[in-house]
């Protein structure tokens, strides 16, 4: 029995002993780190949603109408309508239809703004945007007027007040109105210095002959 308790008592001290190695010898100072931080979730689900805003469009602004100046618009616009079209922003190629139009009206040249015109309404009707359309509408008549086509610039006119009148809006009927009053006094015939695309090209080729000479 004395032997059994002196097996025991050894056996305790031995374990005593042995769960304090790490207090002895060099391991004493040995540097303990804090434990790893847990992962956090950095998933795509928590990044923010990027909302598109809505751009409005302007229309191209004319300041200056040097014939130089005219030609670097007429570049810039036309590239700029064909990059649209190529990557189907067909709302925004609507406008720099429109833009050119206006760029051939102020040089006279009626045929090419009556065609661009055309182009823009097309779109803009696609695109459901009538404030666009009645704009395209008129500069139309007042195209269709200045090449003798009265009886079309009031048909122009006339769909142009009827979709204005649908969205009651006073101003763009007003628009309209003064616009038709305008073309019936002072456009009865068509004026005499029209160019038209040929005679612009024809114009172009005299002048680089000039040059050439």
């Amino acid at each position: 029995m004395r032997l059994i308790l002196l097996f025991v008592c050894c056996t305790m001290l031995g374990l005593s002993a042995s769960a304090q190695w790490y207090r002895v010898g060099p391991l004493k100072k040995h540097q303990r780190f804090p434990l790893i931080a847990s992962l956090k979730d950095h998933s795509v689900k928590h990044l923010p949603v990027a909302k598109i805003g809505l751009v409005k469009i302007y229309p191209f602004v004319f300041t200056n109408n040097t014939d130089y100046y005219l030609e670097l618009a007429e570049a810039s616009i036309m590239k700029t309508a064909q990059h649209n079209m190529r990557f189907h922003e067909y709302e925004v190629a609507s406008y720099n239809f429109s833009a050119l139009a206006e760029l051939y009206i102020k040089q006279n040249r009626f045929s090419e703004a009556k065609w661009y015109l055309l182009q823009s309404n097309n779109i803009s009707r696609q695109q459901n945007d009538d404030k666009h359309t009645i704009a395209n509408l008129m500069d139309l008549a007042m195209v269709k007027a200045n090449l003798g086509d009265l009886v079309l610039a009031q048909q122009d006119l006339t769909e142009a007040r009827q979709i204005a009148i649908s969205h009651t809006w006073t101003a763009n009927i007003a628009d309209v109105e003064k616009e038709s009053l305008y073309i019936i006094h002072n456009t009865n015939v068509p004026r005499p210095e029209l160019r038209y695309a040929d005679a612009v090209l024809a114009d172009k080729k005299i002048v680089a002959d000039k040059k050439t000479d």
